[in-house]
């Protein structure tokens, strides 16, 4: 209720009031029909607002959807059926709580996926973290092959030593700079760290030796038997460059306002769904948590990926 109290105040703001002021104006002035129309039509756009911010948080923002691909391996068919299912940008908080997290496995989990993916900025709020951290590693058993977690930037800012620590003592592997084989397959998840560069030539720089760094211990010739976890999108060129089937990306929470399936906002190079590069792919998920606790027309969503050949 307190957000959407926020953004009645903003219409009230910057549309009512505005609204009023000109017709204020307009009344000095010989009658303008269209005019007239438009003052009137403007007494509606509050309301929609109001109405849109209401459905966003208190209907969508709540509703995970779960999406299922296919997946070609072409290298590797003896990985065919595999499934991994991909969560990211939790945001543990005040609209996120750990018994939000606890459901939401559970859910992943009711599609028997072989392996969940976890890519950053689920570790976001310090009195949180440590329940959370109980949750996941119990969350273990639903998940035949185990679960993998890639860092964030919001783990950084949120004592991210103190929950590395925790996550050491569970069955969760951390996937920070580095990667695993499988147990039982052919197959590699790496895990590369976020890019804190500022400036372009710097992040360009620096996450593609991050993504070298993750894939370091990975034989050359099976690089494209690997998965790339990482949160930032614009690994998915480093992943495609080292000839990395498939990147798992975040970050952007596929803008969180969209229509017809398109961001409003396109603030990154890739912000959400499929990204393809000549026969490499790389994934954006849409998160599912929130920055402000609103999403229209880009819901959470559950991402499940069956590898083929």
């Amino acid at each position: 209720m307190f957000w959407v109290l926020v953004v009645l105040f903003l219409a009230i703001l910057f549309i009512v009031v505005p609204a009023v002021v000109t017709s204020l104006i307009y009344r000095r002035i010989p009658v303008d029909k269209n005019k007239r129309r438009f003052l009137q039509g403007a007494a509606l756009y509050p309301a929609a607002m109001v109405g849109g911010v209401s459905y966003g948080y208190y209907y969508e923002r709540r509703q995970q959807v779960k999406r299922y691909y296919d997946v070609k391996f072409p290298e590797a068919p003896e990985l065919a059926g595999l499934t991994v299912a991909q969560i990211s940008d939790v945001h543990l908080g005040r609209f996120f709580s750990v018994d939000d997290l606890r459901q939401l496995l559970q859910l992943v989990a009711a599609d028997k996926p072989n392996i969940l993916a976890v890519t950053g900025d689920l570790f976001d709020n310090l009195q949180m973290n440590p329940a959370a951290v109980q949750v996941l590693d119990e969350a273990v058993d639903l998940f035949p092959k185990g679960i993998y977690f890639c860092i964030g930037n919001h783990e950084t800012y949120r004592n991210w030593g103190r929950t590395l620590a925790l996550l050491q003592k569970t069955r969760v592997h951390i996937l920070v700079g580095r990667a695993e084989k499988v147990p039982g397959t052919n197959l590699w998840l790496a895990g590369a760290e976020y890019s804190f560069a500022r400036d372009d030539e710097s992040f360009m720089a620096e996450k593609a030796a991050l993504t070298r760094k993750a894939v370091r211990d990975i034989p050359e010739d099976e690089l494209s038997h690997t998965i790339l976890l990482a949160h930032h999108p614009e690994f998915i060129d480093d992943g495609a460059a080292l000839g990395i089937p498939l990147t798992l990306t975040g970050h952007t929470h596929g803008g969180q306002l969209g229509i017809l399936g398109f961001p409003v906002i396109p603030a990154y190079k890739y912000i959400r769904g499929w990204v393809k590069i000549g026969d490499k792919l790389g994934y954006v998920h849409c998160g599912n948590g929130s920055w402000l606790p609103v999403r229209v027309g880009c819901p959470p969503e559950i991402a499940y990926f069956r590898l083929v050949n």
